[in-house]
């Protein structure tokens, strides 16, 4: 009964839980107190009624001292009737003698009731006692007549209490009915007050279902009739405040009031109790939750406004970053520390004939071969452990041909500095080998070209001398076999001839076609062809470029024939981890300066000046073919320019590569100085 009874108040509305809690409260309070005053004004009317009677026994008593004393019955008998008929609620009177005679009584018809003589006989106490009779209770009291110290009788009156119990249920109604009245005006005052409070609260909960629907343009609180700006009389248009008719300037940050300045709530509230906005604005605890509801709201939407603005952001930066991915001719793909993939851009599907569904979630045993995908396993896993990146070139055979891949894998580090995936990056660099097997070769060509000439030169001679012979000789036989015999050798000796000439043609080089040619461009262009496989070798190039360095006339594949000569020597002469480099500037005579500088083993004193020599080489058998140098001299010189080499480099030109490089070696420099172009007016 209990738990449905829970139920039952569990579900009546606020309105009608204040309602009828006060109702009962003022019922149980009014009932209470009425019942109280009942009993209260009803022993005072007892009371009252007892020393009415004892006022009126004690006053007859008095008078009676006299004519009883003179035993004048007449006196007497006057005195009890009139006292008894003077007052209604007298119902008896009667006047003894010490003995206990009666001597004058208000009794008619039935007689004198003697029953009254036994009890009450006690005149020295005089106490009502409450006796039932005929008529009703009765109050009766014994007052002794005294005079002096002579005790003369007593008079016996008994008073009605019927009047009395009147008087009390009277003042019961009217208690009751004051009673009733009061709770029922404080019932209605409760519903009033129930329905002021639930009307606000009312709005409260509208106002929360408004922005559980996502409307927060709400606003429960009370609209002011006064903001700060006008009790302030403020025309600090910048405040926060000004103009926000929503919130109350105590919630809001930054407010340039003297007081609150740089403050926060609920830091500033106390120093805004003092203010007179607050005074003047600040309303009750229902107010303040509609207030700081208002507040909630508005926050909420600038918050939510916030938020929605940096996810469109974020979304435009993963939209511009996945477009970038995904344009990159480079494969890139991200993995966890499982190594599942979690991106692989639209190159690296591509290349493989895989969607990005097919990519996403799967690990590399789900896409490539098991021999592949297990070698792929146990490196990833060994840089997750160590947290070394790995770089390799690796090669594919593929329908169109052999591709090479240079690859990079890096571990991906969190906020707290723990690995949490891996990146790789793949470029195709097959185009790139392929410039590099053709610079080889031209390479190999150029120096093919430098020993054809020399052995064409050294054969030439002997083999025109086997000819002139031949031919003085075929003038003077005139033996028909030897003859032919001769004539056979001469045959053969032009045919030799012949060869050499096709020999010294390929080795002289036609006429350069002479250009404007920007030379910071072509030591970029070089640069950029070697950086990628220097890099491979730990060896860094830094490029110190003078962009006011004029052009100059020349053949720009020539020159840059000269910049990779050397850049290879220079790697070739730091082997591992090392530092070239490249400077261009214009030198104090008008002449434009290169300087190559590596951070190399360098070169001795003795080898200084044969460097440049033809077929002259420090390189290890097999290494290089000496020419390289010769060749480049050979270029410069056709430039008009000059070139030269020190060793150990001087500091001025390894600027940059200490520190945080450091030398390897003491370093060579080779400086080429070249005249600028000439400008016909």
């Amino acid at each position: 009964m209990s738990k449905h009874l829970l139920k039952g108040l569990h579900s009546l509305q606020f309105r009608t839980k204040i309602t009828l809690g006060m109702a009962l409260m003022l019922i149980f309070s009014g009932l209470s107190i009425g019942l109280l005053l009942s009993a209260m004004s009803s022993r005072a009317l007892l009371d009252e009624g007892k020393k009415r009677g004892m006022a009126l026994s004690a006053g007859l008593a008095f008078r009676l001292a006299e004519p009883l004393l003179a035993m004048d019955f007449l006196q007497m008998k006057n005195l009890i009737d009139n006292t008894h008929h003077q007052y209604g609620d007298v119902l008896y009177i009667f006047l003894t003698d010490t003995s206990g005679n009666v001597l004058s009584h208000t009794f008619s018809g039935g007689g004198f009731p003697h029953d009254l003589l036994r009890v009450n006989r006690d005149s020295r106490r005089p106490q009502p006692l409450l006796l039932e009779t005929e008529r009703g209770a009765v109050y009766d009291f014994n007052v002794g007549i005294i005079l002096g110290e002579k005790n003369l009788g007593s008079v016996r009156l008994g008073l009605s209490r019927s009047k009395m119990d009147a008087q009390i249920r009277q003042q019961r109604l009217i208690s009751l009915v004051g009673t009733l009245g009061v709770v029922s005006l404080g019932i209605v005052l409760a519903l009033w007050f129930a329905r002021t409070v639930t009307l606000r609260l009312n709005r409260l909960r509208e106002s929360a279902e408004e922005i559980v629907k996502g409307n927060l343009n709400v606003q429960v609180g009370v609209p002011l009739e006064k903001n700060c700006w006008d009790i302030m009389e403020c025309a600090k248009l910048d405040c926060p405040a000004h103009g926000d008719t929503r919130r109350r300037c105590w919630y809001l940050a930054g407010t340039l009031c003297p007081h609150c300045r740089g403050k926060e709530y609920p830091l500033k509230i106390e120093s805004c109790r003092h203010c007179p906005v607050f005074r003047y604005n600040f309303g009750d605890e229902i107010q303040d939750l509609a207030e700081a509801f208002d507040v909630m709201a508005v926050t909420i939407k600038n918050h939510i406004e916030e938020l929605t603005e940096r996810e469109k952001t974020i979304a435009r930066q993963q939209e511009l970053l996945k477009t970038i991915m995904n344009v990159t001719p480079d494969f890139i793909t991200l993995q966890d520390k499982e190594l599942t993939y979690r991106f692989a851009s639209k190159a690296f599907c591509d290349y493989f004939n895989l969607n990005e569904d097919e990519v996403i979630g799967k690990t590399d045993f789900d896409i490539f071969s098991e021999r592949q995908a297990d070698l792929n396993f146990h490196e990833d896993k060994q840089i997750l452990l160590t947290g070394h990146s790995l770089a390799k070139e690796i090669t594919f055979k593929r329908p169109d041909g052999q591709r090479w891949f240079h690859i990079v894998k890096v571990p991906v580090a969190d906020q707290d500095g723990g690995i949490m995936g891996l990146l790789l990056t793949a470029r195709d660099i097959s185009m790139l080998k392929k410039i590099q097997e053709q610079l080889i070769q031209s390479q190999k060509m150029e120096d093919l070209g430098r020993l054809a000439g020399g052995v064409a030169h050294e054969i030439n001679t002997p083999l025109g001398i086997i000819l002139g012979y031949t031919q003085l000789l075929m003038d003077d036989i005139t033996d028909q076999e030897l003859l032919e015999n001769l004539q056979v050798v001469e045959k053969q000796a032009k045919i030799c001839r012949k060869i050499v000439a096709d020999l010294l043609g390929f080795s002289r080089h036609s006429q350069s076609v002479r250009e404007a040619v920007d030379l910071n461009g072509s030591l970029r262009e070089v640069v950029q062809l070697v950086e990628h496989a220097f890099s491979l070798k730990g060896i860094t190039i830094i490029q110190h470029l003078d962009e006011t360095v004029p052009p100059l006339d020349g053949n720009k594949e020539r020159l840059k024939q000269v910049w990779l000569n050397l850049l290879n020597n220079g790697a070739d002469a730091i082997g591992q981890d090392g530092v070239i480099v490249v400077r261009s500037r214009r030198g104090t005579g008008g002449q434009i300066e290169v300087s190559v500088a590596d951070t190399g083993q360098g070169v001795t004193q003795g080898n200084l000046n044969k460097i440049f020599d033809p077929f002259f080489t420090t390189k290890q058998v097999g290494k290089g073919t000496g020419l390289g140098l010769s060749v480049s001299f050979g270029i410069i010189k056709e430039h008009g320019g000059t070139i030269s080499a020190q060793s150990p480099a001087p500091v001025e030109y390894l600027a940059g590569a200490v520190p945080p490089f450091g030398l390897s070696g003491p370093g060579t420099v080779f400086l080429v100085e070249l005249p600028p172009r000439e400008v016909v007016y």
